[in-house]
């Protein structure tokens, strides 16, 4: 690991028939917007944005939540806790029923904390929008200090069964 340069890599798994597979959480909300524009013709979201989530306290992912509302736990604030808005994941192609973002998204970091893993949604701020999903890191807790550059990996894959 180079000084200053956290990775953290999240992996996502969409599971029609599962609203959670492996720690992952897709909110009702999320469901319902994939469900909307894959099968009844609602209108998709073209750019997605990722967010951190602080470790402390102990957060709790649950289905329920939303971006206005998600009490098991805090956002590491864009702009305060690291530079910008919640930057935007940049897909890369579909291959073998996966995808993962064609660069890292990087978080320039603000202050000390222990990131848990990333939400998925529809907002570069504030807290309308659709949360799609919210995950750990699959290799644990991030520490991150400012002046770190906190990069991260998602790959959402589907599977059938």
């Amino acid at each position: 690991m180079t000084a200053g340069v956290l990775l953290g890599a999240l992996i996502l798994t969409l599971i029609v028939s599962s609203a959670m597979m492996q720690g992952i959480t897709f909110t009702n909300a999320g469901l319902a917007h994939t469900l909307s524009t894959e099968l009844v013709g609602g209108t998709p979201i073209t750019t997605w944005y990722l967010g951190l989530i602080n470790n402390s306290p102990t957060p709790t992912l649950l289905a329920g939540d939303t971006l206005a509302s998600h009490t098991g736990w805090t956002e590491i604030a864009y702009s305060t806790g690291y530079m910008g808005n919640r930057p935007a994941w940049g897909n890369g192609a579909v291959s073998g029923n996966a995808t993962t973002n064609a660069s890292t998204v990087n978080f320039a970091m603000l202050g000390t904390y222990t990131v848990y893993g990333m939400f998925v949604c529809s907002a570069a701020t504030g807290t309308s929008g659709t949360l799609e999903m919210e995950a750990p890191f699959s290799g644990g807790t991030q520490s991150v200090s400012s002046g770190d550059s906190l990069q991260t990996t998602m790959t959402a894959s589907a599977v059938s069964g």
